[in-house]
């Protein structure tokens, strides 16, 4: 981690400044990719209710690292998706957040190596899932690309601190 506050803290001032929920959303991608030292950082916001969702917030580091803003919402609670993608499954269903250190050596129960390669080409990310009372909000995504990065259990810990801090601010945004 790069700055001499906690991520969470930081979140915290962030929502303190009562700014509206894209502002604020962009802002938190902001911070955990340059956090993290990570090449990008996207949000995958989803509306429960309708089940469909998108990726409504993207950070890079630079422009080579590719952009992966859906502009419009997807029905990504297809059948399809979930057998597709190990790891949208596990946060469709509610599992814990996966931190993967490298996509070429994570197991097929984790995720679909030619499905990442094809449609994020990262080489190591956090799927961290943003729930509440049963529900999938969102899916927050920092990734590295070109190399493996082992992900610290201080980043690990700090991260599962701020997905529940984000919730509310998605719901505003998405209604």
């Amino acid at each position: 981690m790069t700055t001499d506050k906690s991520l969470p803290e930081v979140i915290d001032e962030l929502l303190a400044q009562a700014q509206p929920p894209a502002t604020l959303l962009n802002q938190v991608v902001e911070l955990v990719g340059k956090t993290l030292d990570a090449d990008r950082c996207f949000l995958y916001v989803r509306q429960p209710t309708k089940k469909r969702g998108r990726i409504a917030f993207c950070w890079r580091k630079d422009e080579t690292v590719p952009n992966v803003i859906q502009p419009d919402w997807q029905e990504a609670d297809s059948i399809e998706l979930p057998q597709e993608d190990p790891l949208f499954r596990a946060a469709i269903t509610l599992q814990p957040s996966v931190y993967v250190d490298d996509v070429e050596t994570a197991g097929p129960d984790v995720l679909n190596r030619e499905f990442e390669h094809k449609t994020f080409g990262h080489r190591a990310l956090i799927h961290a899932h943003i729930t509440r009372d049963g529900e999938l909000w969102g899916i927050l995504q920092p990734c590295v690309f070109g190399k493996p990065r082992r992900w610290t259990d201080e980043e690990k810990r700090q991260i599962e601190a701020i997905l529940s801090r984000l919730q509310p601010v998605i719901v505003h945004y998405v209604r």
